[in-house]
């Protein structure tokens, strides 16, 4: 038997890398997280992001054009910028970028087009069709042109064309403002933690439905702390809460790698303070921009690196349903390990996030046991108590007016008020029903009050309940043509009036199991009589009688409703 022994080298498919990666940012607006990144990485203090649509051969493209007033790129510089996983700044603990990703994003465009001068020398650099080279299996060449400038400062011009195929929704003005001040390196949160080596970076941006350029100022936008919790009340009264404002900001190290540092930041918002800074919020009575968002889905805590959110982790700060909202929280740890598109720290070892989420609940621990959360918890209290007080002194006036306008009868001693809703029917069919049993062809078994008003009936008759045949009967205000009942085992229906415009002889009424009956009205044969509303089926013998008291009452017995005067005393 002979025996072979080979070796075999893993290869790479480089094509299939390229396509991943280039794909694997799936949002749009992450091109402009590594064009920052890129920028302070290359030690700019100007930067400059114009979006605008162009026409091309009778054809409409996105144009992406992102300035800096950086170091600059040299041959090698190009190179990492256009290859994949080489970066130039592996290891640099000060750099952003690390593991020549980024960059890659750009490649899903019709065109990249790159200038960029370095030590007096300037290179043009030119990608056709990357995105069309990648999905035929080609790795994209680049043409790069090298000149002698001793009179141009260094610094990088990146023109994209085409990007994400030209769809453009992502990049309005609105939108890019909220992304950058959130999810890029120029929305850093490290200023309120003092560190302020980037204060002066200046930036400058344009979405593609802005004709003029707007600057930005560096850094996360955090509002200020608000006055004391009795002079919001004193200010503000149920709305208070909404405005209340506090800052608790903690920096360590973790507990069982010490060498690790973190920097947490919590800010207790109330929804009129996040409404006040940040325009992109969805709420009731508002035209928000698009793009727009819920409190829900953008607030909470951030985990971060290099001080920029990365994904949220809100099962941290939650202990019943969504007391998240009242955060706007974020804590840094630069031993987060990121996935490619640094979309997730799961790449992080557990250890690692282990101590973070201890830190995290300490501090959300000591928060809410708090001096300050106790204010809240008070502002919220004579919140509560004043909604309560003005809530019943507002039903008690409503209550009167009612009153006032409620039409009312008083038969043989029995005052009947007439009914605003199903109980006030259930009120008038106990009334009468105790002072003649034989008003109406049924005896109350049960009732219950859990969804409407409805009772268990049996026939009038001295059967044994175990023997009797059973039945429902609804309550009703009005009846309509939609009953929210099924007909199965209904008996009558008790309401006190029906819509005659909406519901006439002959109209359909349709239950919960969309079974159909028609309505007939049968008018009084004689004196004494009164007017029999039936709801039929040519499938069942059983018809179903509806009892509208107004009329009922009336022809029955002679009652009639009339409206309460000053001298009425019931």
């Amino acid at each position: 038997m002979e025996t072979k022994e080979i070796t075999i080298e893993p290869k790479v498919d480089s094509a299939q890398e390229f396509i991943e990666i280039a794909l694997d940012f799936s949002n749009p607006l992450d091109l402009v997280r590594e064009a920052i990144s890129n920028a302070f990485d290359a030690e700019a203090d100007n930067i400059v992001l114009e979006f605008s649509v162009i026409q091309e051969y009778g054809e409409k493209v996105l144009k992406i054009e992102i300035e800096d007033n950086g170091t600059g790129m040299d041959e090698k510089g190009l190179a990492s910028f256009f290859d994949l996983g080489n970066s130039l700044r592996r290891g640099d603990e000060n750099s952003i970028g690390e593991k020549g990703h980024g960059t890659k994003v750009f490649f899903n465009s019709r065109k990249i087009e790159v200038i960029t001068v370095k030590d007096e020398k300037k290179y043009h650099a030119v990608m056709n069709e990357p995105s069309r080279e990648l999905f035929e299996r080609r790795i994209p060449k680049v043409k790069v042109t090298i000149d002698d400038d001793e009179t141009v400062s260094s610094g990088t011009s990146i023109c994209i064309w085409g990007y994400n195929n030209n769809r453009r929704d992502k990049f309005t003005h609105d939108q890019l403002k909220d992304y950058i001040l959130w999810f890029t390196k120029f929305g850093s949160i490290e200023r309120e933690f003092g560190i302020e080596k980037n204060s002066n970076v200046k930036l400058k941006f344009k979405g593609i439905d802005r004709r003029d350029f707007e600057e930005l100022e560096y850094g996360h936008v955090f509002p200020k702390e608000s006055k004391k919790v009795s002079d919001l009340f004193d200010k503000y009264i149920v709305e208070a809460p909404k405005w209340y404002c506090k800052k608790f900001i903690k920096t360590g190290s973790l507990k069982n790698m010490p060498e690790i540092e973190y920097h947490a930041i919590f800010v207790i918002e109330g929804t009129k303070v996040k409404y006040g800074y940040n325009p992109m919020i969805r709420r009731s009575g508002y035209n928000a921009p698009a793009g727009a968002y819920t409190i829900q889905e953008r607030y909470g805590l951030w985990l971060c690196k290099d001080f920029m959110p990365i994904q949220r982790k809100n099962e941290w700060i939650t202990t019943k349903g969504s007391e998240y909202t009242k955060f706007h929280a974020f804590i840094n740890c630069q031993d987060l390990r990121l996935t490619a598109n640094r979309g997730s720290i799961e790449n992080t070892p557990s250890e690692v996030l282990q101590d973070l989420m201890d830190v995290v609940k300490e501090m959300y621990i000591n928060i809410t046991q708090s001096a300050d959360w106790m204010d809240i918890e008070w502002l919220e209290s004579e919140v509560t108590a004043y909604n309560t007080a003005e809530k019943e002194r507002k039903d008690f006036e409503w209550r009167i007016d009612k009153v006032n306008r409620a039409k009312v009868a008083d038969f043989n001693g029995i005052h009947l008020i007439e009914p605003q809703r199903e109980s006030g029917v259930f009120t008038i069919f106990m009334q009468l029903s105790s002072y003649d049993s034989g008003l109406f062809p049924f005896t109350i078994i049960d009732y219950d009050t859990h969804s409407g008003i409805d009772v268990i009936v049996k026939a009038k008759d001295d059967i044994p309940i175990k023997s009797s045949k059973l039945y429902y009967v609804e309550f009703k205000n009005y009846l309509t043509k939609d009953f929210n009942h099924s007909f199965e085992n209904l008996h009558s229906i008790i309401c006190w009036d029906i819509n005659l415009k909406d519901l006439k002889n002959n109209d359909e009424v349709i239950d919960i199991a969309n079974q159909r009956r028609t309505l007939k009205i049968i008018q009084p044969e004689h004196e004494g009589d009164y007017t029999r509303y039936y709801l039929d089926s040519m499938r069942s013998g059983r018809k179903i009688e509806v009892f509208v008291l107004k009329y009922y009452l009336k022809e029955k017995l002679g009652i009639e409703f009339v409206p309460r005067t000053e001298k009425s005393t019931i």
